[in-house]
């Protein structure tokens, strides 16, 4: 069990952390490149992550209407959507995701995702961080200082604790929004993203993309590229310095220089901690300025992904990935207040929700494939919670965290399988359960992270990172 000290930076001996983790790699088994860099194992199906993305279905994908489809069931349980054929044997995909199925080679399904926290905000904290919330379900929205840190925080404390402050681009960043923004009227402020009790250090780097209205839902119509600037939120203390203030008529490379030129000016007589140097060092980084820009991809390629926000989005995360940034998180979120949380709208699945993951998701697929980058880079797909086995008059379906599906890809995961099996009406999962603790213990192991890593936690205790979760290694 190797412990990571969160606050001191010398032991009491005087010898410094790092240090101290390279002399003591012989005892635990474990290399500080192999905990902070996630060197490939170089073994035939082993994980060899160096990225993850992370793309958050907020609100419940159906487990019916995706990957877990029951033609036999009765017309109340199967829904009105049928199955097609795909690569993977025994897999039987929704017909609105064709792309994915043309695909499904490349990943791998979890049908058994399963916990008891039929709750949005809940859910959405257990699956980013493989803990559970500390507020009960039905008690909160707000993220809290008491939240456990997301997965992506790990990792960029991990990286961190080997660079400090000093990095040219972070090593967690949340696309294309953080989850339930508040200043998007209409809705919350949602847990799992943060970093909690570890601090806002290791908060993710996150961008900020506005809709027109409240009716208004970019993640599936197509956007211009003057909404798409994919500005970085939070950088700044007054509103002078955010990009949302200069001209939007500009191009995004001028944006940036003026926005660079106000920070020179504004930095001789302002304070700034070390977190705020590193944020705003990065308005001035050209390689932050590069990365951010999509208008750099080839139209046809944009096309490919689709000029809706979710696809631009996932662009976005292989953009960072190239970039350097080790987990990418990519919210589909519930904008107009339901989307995937499907309890009346189930048009907009059929019509909206499950087109634009489709075409989003098997394009990432592809273009990380065709770059050599899948081999590398880890890709989740999944909600926080699935759907009623049983809809309801408006084929719509209720919460239902019992049973829902999870897709993995790349980072050495075998395409064209399927993991766990589920009863006749996907209700309840029949063999090989796994949970959120599970999930991130899996992530952390693909990324070579031991998932039995602790951090020191606010009562100053050394604590796991991930408890009782175990990876899921019969993904490789």
């Amino acid at each position: 069990m190797l412990t990571i000290l969160g606050n001191a930076a010398r032991a009491c001996d005087g010898v410094s952390r790092r240090k101290m983790l390279g002399v003591g790699a012989g005892m635990f088994g474990l290399s500080l490149p192999r905990l902070l860099a996630a060197e490939s194992h170089g073994q035939t199906g082993a994980p060899n992550a160096r990225h993850v993305i992370f793309i958050n279905l907020f609100g419940g994908p159906s487990q019916l209407e995706t990957f877990d489809m029951k033609p036999d069931a009765t017309e109340q349980i199967r829904g009105p959507f049928k199955p097609i054929a795909s690569h993977t044997p025994d897999l039987r995909i929704c017909e609105h995701l064709p792309g994915l199925a043309q695909n499904s080679d490349k990943f791998s399904v979890i049908r058994t995702m399963t916990h008891n926290f039929n709750d949005h905000s809940g859910g959405a904290h257990y699956m980013q961080t493989g803990h559970r919330w500390h507020i009960p379900i039905g008690g909160g929205f707000t993220p809290t200082p008491k939240d456990w840190p997301s997965i992506g925080s790990i990792v960029e404390y991990l990286s961190q604790e080997q660079y400090g402050l000093e990095r040219e681009f972070p090593a967690y960043m949340v696309i294309p929004n953080s989850l339930g923004r508040i200043e998007q009227a209409g809705q919350y402020p949602r847990p799992g993203e943060h970093a909690g009790w570890m601090g806002r250090r290791y908060n993710p780097l996150t961008t900020q993309i506005d809709k027109k209205s409240l009716t208004d839902n970019p993640y599936w119509r197509v956007c211009t590229d003057d909404e798409l600037t994919f500005q970085i939120a939070g950088m700044a203390q007054g509103q002078d310095l955010t990009l949302d203030r200069l001209n939007r008529r500009r191009s995004l490379m001028e944006q940036f220089d003026v926005a660079r030129q106000q920070l020179e000016r504004t930095k001789a007589t302002t304070s700034y901690s070390a977190f705020q140097e590193r944020a705003l060092g990065l308005i001035a980084s050209t390689k932050t300025r590069e990365a951010l820009n999509i208008t750099r991809e080839p139209a046809a390629l944009r096309d490919r992904y689709g000029r809706h926000l979710l696809g631009q989005a996932a662009l976005m995360a292989r953009r960072l990935v190239e970039a350097g940034t080790r987990f990418v998180t990519v919210h589909y979120d519930a904008i107009d207040g339901y989307s995937w949380d499907s309890h009346r709208n189930s048009d907009d699945v059929k019509q909206h929700l499950l087109p634009s993951f489709d075409q989003a998701c098997s394009a990432l697929l592809e273009d990380l494939d065709q770059r050599g980058l899948l081999k590398e880079t880890l890709v989740v797909a999944t909600g926080e919670m699935g759907r009623t086995p049983r809809a309801n008059s408006n084929w719509g379906r209720d919460h239902w965290s019992t049973l829902f599906s999870t897709m993995v890809a790349g980072g050495g995961v075998v395409g064209g399988t399927t993991y766990g099996r589920s009863d006749k009406d996907a209700a309840y999962g029949v063999e090989k359960s796994v949970s959120p603790e599970d999930l991130a213990a899996t992530i952390y192991h693909a990324l070579g992270i031991d998932p039995e890593l602790r951090v020191t936690n606010p009562e100053n205790r050394p604590t796991s990172v991930v408890e009782d979760g175990h990876p899921v290694t019969a993904l490789w």
